[in-house]
């Protein structure tokens, strides 16, 4: 691989990443703000939630309309679309009057923003295939994790100089900046064959072709249930260590940082595993260890009661090896549908929002004050992500299987 060649996918990655950046930023730079928002605009901290969920609603959505448009148009005409339709979100909320403007102004922010955070792993398949398209997930995912771990000290510093419509300001700011370097830098990487002009715009079909596939509906529910474990967490990782535990306000985001840093580092141990085995391998070591990470904690709180320190440990780990599961799902469900690949990947990642919701709001149903009710929850998710993946590639026929992947796809339900 020539100097040039190394320095233009290095530069790849870091687009792509800061593309993909866009929803952590989204999400988590506005929440130490929530309170301060309710007061300015007279209303509710529980208003102010609420637009947290639809964001994350529309977030799924935009990447579910954004995949067949990037597949038909190409990536950087969906990408503009998204960043400017995130812009515009953003130079809303700055000057909302009103909870109600800020709903609507983060519901177009979330829809931009799935509109073009899903061309990512379309770029990606676009340019590689097999273990290369992992490990470049991989490095865009590793980089990409800095956003949830340094957003929320952001919005902090923000309040610290400024008022929360410094936080939009902020988010605008970065949007319209991505969006130049992007329109500069990026190459519309999609080629559009004779098959897919042939076949027009059809969403519903390109969505069907992946629903039908068994091998890719294996790794779907292989990366949405392991989604779910951490939308799980998320959902109760205030009532386990603030309520439950006594961790202050300023302990918090150090405990759910950890998580964001063992993330980081299992996906760096995904790329050095890539040279070693093949990304289903890697992926169902990572459920099989989620699983039983997750078992074991959830079973040893019921009949221990843990300490602070041993309940953190086992959600750094459980969440950590996320990095071995999300990556190698994605890439080889996608391997398979090299001209849809923007479609495939939205459909994957969308279902993780949708199934990680029931997981969240089924943490909420069953709550009792105690973290248990979290944990069975995280360590149910693993185990149906396990059996539908099995099931699925069970009933997978030979024509249904990559050439580069038929002989580890056989044993792929073990």
């Amino acid at each position: 691989m020539s100097l040039g060649h190394t320095s233009r996918s290095s530069s790849l990655i870091w687009m792509l990443a800061a593309l993909i950046a866009i929803g952590p930023l989204a999400v988590d730079a506005y929440l130490p703000a929530m309170p301060d928002m309710a007061r300015d605009l007279n209303t509710s901290i529980h208003h102010v939630e609420f637009s947290l969920s639809f964001f994350l609603i529309a977030f799924g959505l935009g990447q579910l309309i954004g995949g067949p448009l990037s597949d038909q148009f190409g990536r950087r005409t969906t990408i503009s679309w998204g960043l400017a339709m995130f812009s515009l979100g953003s130079l809303l909320a700055i000057f909302t009057p009103s909870i109600e403007i800020l709903w609507l102004a983060r519901l177009l922010q979330a829809l931009g923003g799935g509109l073009g955070v899903v061309n990512t792993m379309g770029v990606i398949r676009d340019l590689y295939s097999g273990k290369e398209s992992t490990r470049a997930l991989s490095r865009v995912i590793s980089i990409m994790m800095a956003a949830p771990l340094l957003a929320p000290f952001l919005g902090s510093g923000l309040l610290l100089i400024s008022n929360w419509r410094s936080i939009f300001v902020f988010l605008l700011a970065y949007a319209l900046l991505l969006l130049l370097v992007l329109l500069r830098a990026l190459p519309e990487t999609r080629r559009a064959s004779a098959k897919s002009v042939e076949q027009g715009f059809h969403p519903f079909k390109r969505y069907g072709s992946v629903m039908r596939h068994p091998m890719a509906l294996g790794y779907l529910f292989s990366t949405a249930f392991s989604q779910a474990g951490m939308f799980a967490f998320i959902t109760g990782a205030a009532l386990i260590y603030m309520e439950y535990y006594g961790a202050s306000a300023q302990v918090f985001p150090i405990l759910f940082g950890m998580n964001i840093l063992t993330l980081m580092l299992f996906n760096r141990v995904n790329l050095w595993l890539l040279n070693h085995r093949e990304p289903i391998t890697i992926l169902r070591g990572g459920q099989a260890l989620q699983l039983t990470i997750g078992a074991l904690l959830a079973a040893c709180f019921a009949i221990f009661d843990l300490p602070l320190y041993a309940v953190v440990a086992g959600i750094m780990l459980f969440i950590g090896l996320h990095g071995l599961i999300m990556s190698n799902g994605i890439s080889s469900a996608v391997d398979y549908f090299p001209e849809s690949a923007a479609t495939a990947s939205a459909l994957m990642t969308a279902s993780g929002f949708m199934i990680g919701a029931l997981a969240g709001g089924l943490v909420g149903l069953l709550g009792d004050g105690s973290p248990l009710p979290t944990l069975v929850v995280m360590a149910c998710c693993p185990l149906l992500g396990i059996l539908l993946r099995r099931l699925c590639h069970a009933f997978a026929r030979p024509h249904h299987l990559a050439p580069e992947t038929q002989e580890e796809a056989t044993n792929s339900n073990r």
